[in-house]
């Protein structure tokens, strides 16, 4: 692979992996309730899923969604009826001061196979990342070359920027629980985290596999 496609590669994703969405949400907001330490749980679910979307798209499954209504329709509405359901449940919660929450006995907080799972079904909430990685990889492989390598380069080189973005996105929340360390802050930020996960529940099932 020419070292200048990879860069423009690198570009792309940084700036694509950059855009605040459901997973840096997700990041963000344990890492304020958690700590980054903690949050790396959550991370490790959601590169965990984007991990089976890209192997899903390699494999021919974003093509097959691209074409079957049927199954992009039920993937959809699964994963939105997820992201509506955590959103309902982060507005719901109790406005436990962060640096309690922070303190609090490991028995208190969810286990770290509670953040994996959440992370991972988050990360694979959205049927349009498969057809995401279908038409984005092969933009930037030569059909001259082994597809493999390539298809190894790319994927790493992903994988390395989006975790880099989630410790990012999750220090931040980590630096914000200092302000969050009363209940009438934390409330809000659970309403407005809450909405954003019930927004993004709500697009998706707007999304159409040709937008």
């Amino acid at each position: 692979m020419p070292i200048d496609t990879w860069l423009l590669f690198i570009g792309t994703v940084f700036f694509v992996s950059a855009t605040p969405g459901p997973n840096m949400l997700l990041a963000m907001t344990h890492g304020i309730h958690y700590g980054v330490r903690r949050t790396l749980a959550t991370c490790a679910g959601l590169m965990s899923g984007l991990a089976i979307i890209m192997f899903g798209s390699a494999a021919g499954l974003g093509a097959l969604l691209a074409t079957s209504a049927l199954l992009f329709s039920v993937v959809k509405y699964a994963g939105a009826a997820y992201l509506i359901y955590l959103g309902i449940r982060t507005w719901r919660a109790a406005p436990t001061p962060v640096e309690e929450s922070a303190l609090a006995e490991p028995a208190r907080l969810p286990s770290a196979w509670q953040r994996f799972r959440t992370g991972f079904l988050v990360s694979m909430s959205n049927p349009k990342a498969f057809i995401f990685f279908t038409a984005l990889f092969p933009q930037f492989m030569d059909a001259k070359l082994p597809q493999g390598p390539q298809l190894a380069v790319l994927a790493a080189s992903f994988f390395v920027i989006e975790s880099v973005w989630q410790q990012i996105y999750a220090g931040g929340g980590q630096k914000m629980a200092r302000w969050l360390n009363n209940a009438r802050r934390l409330k809000m930020v659970n309403k407005v985290s809450g909405g954003c996960f019930v927004s993004a529940g709500a697009l998706l099932t707007s999304v159409s596999r040709h937008a």
